[in-house]
């Protein structure tokens, strides 16, 4: 009798020993299953290929010849961007990005003085929050030019309502009774000191 009951005795602690390491596992296993999920949660939002307001490194440039007006003159602008045109003003545009090309008759050659008197003026009863102007002579390929540069708010996104801090770059070429007014915009801090001087360095007299 004392045999049976110590056999009794072991089969019980075999048996319970096996509903703990059963529900050990069932309780491991519903760990191992919630933390498979966690990964998933984990995955950060995927970045941008570039920063809002820079042109890509990839971008191609093409040689634009105006058809009418004063037409003596070529500069080259990114190619697919949207083109207007507006009296003696050509207009480049792409997302935050433009290249405006606007020509006169002038009797003179601008000078530093001369842009900080007259165009300085203008400039801050037309543009948006007009800020930091400097003017300089600087040199380029098609010879001295005068540089404007300042900062000023975008026009309102027609369709987000956004505003965009924007910097601009303005380079007044002349020759021979002729100015040509090349301004380059695009949102503060955008890196487009590169393509910037593509199109600047690729103006050209004909």
């Amino acid at each position: 009798m004392s045999y049976k009951r110590t056999s009794a005795g072991l089969i019980a602690v075999m048996v319970v020993a096996a509903v703990i390491a059963g529900c050990s596992g069932s309780s491991s296993g519903a760990h191992s299953g919630s933390g498979s999920t966690a990964p998933a949660q984990a995955t950060p939002a995927p970045t941008e290929s570039n920063p809002p307001g820079d042109i890509p490194d990839n971008q191609v440039f093409v040689a634009y010849r105006p058809t009418g007006g004063f037409t003596g003159f070529t500069v080259k602008v990114p190619e697919g961007w949207a083109r207007t045109d507006k009296g003696g003003t050509t207009v480049f545009t792409d997302k935050l990005n433009s290249v405006t090309i606007a020509t006169a008759n002038a009797s003179t050659a601008p000078t530093v003085t001369s842009v900080k008197d007259t165009v300085v003026p203008q400039l801050r009863g037309k543009v948006s929050k007009f800020a930091s102007p400097k003017v300089s002579q600087v040199p380029r390929k098609a010879g001295s030019v005068v540089l404007l540069t300042y900062r000023g708010d975008s026009a309102k996104d027609s369709v987000t309502g956004k505003v965009v801090r924007d910097a601009f770059a303005r380079y007044t070429f002349y020759r021979q009774g002729h100015e040509v007014d090349l301004t380059l915009s695009g949102p503060v801090n955008a890196d487009n000191v590169d393509p910037w001087r593509i199109v600047s360095d690729s103006f050209a007299w004909r």
